[in-house]
C-alpha cells in the first residue's frame, strides 16, 4: 500500500517502513564514520525502538561492536494500518546489524511487568551471560503494576498555574496558555510511572538473577531545561519524577556492589512526549534554529554517539558536580540561551519564519515517523507488514 502520514493530536497514526529502515541506516552510518572510545560489549536497552533509546542501541553495537539486547513496546502492522514506527525501526536495525554479523535480540511487551523481566533475563543467562551496560530509556504515559492498578502521568505544574507562550503546531500560531497545577495524586502517579522505581527494578531483577556484571553501568536521560520551561518540566510534575530517578541513581550507585548509575541531562529534541507539552515546542524550534545558526545542532544520534564517547565510557565517566552527565552543554550554553531568550521575547504569529525553525521542527517530527527520509519514493506501494524476530 501506499502510506502516507495520518497526524491526529501530538502523534501520527502511520508509519512508513522503507522511511523507517533509512533513517535508521543514515543513523548507522554516522556512527560508523565518527572516532570510538573503549566501550560496552554486552549492552541491555531497555525502551530501544525510538528516540535516544534507539540510538543508544545503534551506537552500542556501531561504536563498540557491542550485542544488544533491547526491550520495545510496538505493534505489529494489522491489515491495513501499519505497524508502529519503533516496530519498523527495530526491524530495519535487526536486519542492519545481523548483515554486519552483530548479535541483536529484542523483546516485545510491557517492561514494567515482571513477566518481560524475566523473559530478557533468559535471554541473557543463554546468549550472553552478563551484561555491562544497561540503558533505561522508557518513556510511557501510564504503568500497570502486578496488582492490576494503572497509574498516569500528567504533564501539569506544580503548586500554582502558569502562563506564556505556546503554539498551535497545525496551524502555526503562537498565543498565551495557562497550564493548571497537578493534584498531589497526579503527582505520585506521575513519579510511579516515570521515576525511578521500575529503572530499580531491573537492576534488582538483573543482580539478583546474577546476569549484571559487578562493575557494570547503568543510565537514564532526563532533561532540565531553560527557566521559561521550568514551570512545565523541571519544576512541574514530570520533573518531580525525574528527581526520583536522579535520586534513584544515587541510591542505586552507594549501593557498595560495584554497579554505577548516572543520569544523562540530554538536549530538547522534538519527540512524541516533547511534542504534547505545552510551551516546549515552541521553545525547540527557537533553540533548533538558534543551535544551527551557531553550528552546535545535535539530534538524538549525535547526542548518544558523544555521550558513549566521549563522556560515558568504558574508562571514565564526566560528570558535573551532582553526579550528572550533562549532554545539555551545548544547549545551556551562554550563547545559545542569551539568543534564545531574545527570541522567546519577541516571538509573534507573524514573525515565526524568521523567530524560529519550524521547518526543521516538523520535519523532525514527520521523521519520527520515517516519513522525509532521503532517497524514499513515498508514492510507490510497499510491503507494511515487517517481521521482528521477538
Amino acid at each position: 500500500m501506499v502510506v502516507k502520514p495520518k497526524v491526529r493530536g501530538f502523534i501520527c497514526t502511520t508509519a512508513h517502513p522503507e522511511g523507517c529502515k533509512a533513517l535508521v541506516k543514515s543513523q548507522i552510518d554516522y556512527v560508523k564514520a565518527q572516532s570510538h572510545a573503549e566501550g560496552f560489549k554486552k549492552v541491555l536497552v531497555v525502551g530501544a525502538s525510538m528516540g535516544y533509546g534507539l540510538a543508544s542501541r545503534i551506537t552500542a553495537a556501531y561504536s563498540f561492536g557491542a550485542a544488544t539486547l533491547g526491550v520495545i513496546f510496538d505493534k505489529p502492522a494489522n491489515g491495513a494500518r501499519t505497524a508502529s514506527a519503533g516496530w519498523y525501526n527495530t526491524a530495519a536495525f535487526e536486519e542492519f546489524a545481523h548483515a554486519d554479523g552483530l548479535y541483536t535480540r529484542t523483546v516485545n511487551g510491557d517492561a514494567y511487568s515482571k513477566e518481560i523481566k524475566d523473559k530478557v533475563i533468559e535471554i541473557i543467562k543463554n546468549d550472553l551471560g552478563k551484561v555491562d551496560l544497561v540503558v533505561y530509556s522508557l518513556a510511557a504515559p501510564r504503568r500497570t503494576m502486578a496488582d492490576g492498578t494503572v497509574y498516569s502521568s500528567v504533564l501539569k505544574t506544580v503548586g500554582k498555574a502558569y502562563t506564556n507562550k505556546t503554539i498551535d503546531l497545525k496551524n502555526n500560531t503562537v498565543s498565551d496558555i495557562t497550564v493548571e497545577p497537578a493534584t498531589e495524586e497526579e503527582i505520585q502517579a506521575t513519579v510511579k510511572v516515570m521515576g525511578g522505581e521500575d529503572w530499580q527494578d531491573w537492576i534488582n531483577a538483573l543482580k539478583a538473577a546474577d546476569v549484571i556484571e559487578e562493575n557494570a553501568v547503568t543510565v537514564a536521560y532526563s532533561y532540565i531545561g531553560p527557566e521559561i520551561t521550568h514551570p512545565m518540566y523541571a519544576d512541574g510534575s514530570i520533573g518531580k519524577a525525574k528527581d526520583h530517578l536522579f535520586e534513584t541513581a544515587k541510591a542505586m550507585t552507594n549501593a557498595d556492589d560495584g554497579i554505577k548509575a548516572y543520569i544523562s541531562v540530554n538536549k530538547a529534541l522534538v519527540t512524541q512526549s516533547s511534542a504534547a507539552i505545552p510551551i516546549v515546542p515552541l521553545y525547540i524550534s527557537i533553540l533548533y534554529k538558534v543551535m544551527k545558526e551557531q553550528g552546535v545542532h545535535e539530534g538524538c544520534i549525535e547526542q548518544m554517539c558523544r555521550l558513549f564517547n566521549t563522556k560515558l565510557t568504558k574508562n571514565s565517566v564526566e560528570t558535573d558536580e551532582p553526579c550528572r552527565i550533562r549532554m545539555d552543554d551545548w544547549e545551556m550554553a551562554e550563547s545559545v540561551q542569551s539568543a534564545v531568550d531574545t527570541l522567546w521575547s519577541e516571538i509573534k504569529t507573524d514573525n515565526l519564519d524568521s523567530h524560529a525553525d519550524l521547518d526543521g521542527y516538523h520535519e523532525d517530527f514527520y521523521k519520527l515517523f520515517g516519513f522525509g527520509a532521503e532517497g524514499v519514493d513515498y508514492e510507490s506501494d510497499v510491503e507494511i507488514d515487517v517481521k521482528v524476530d521477538c
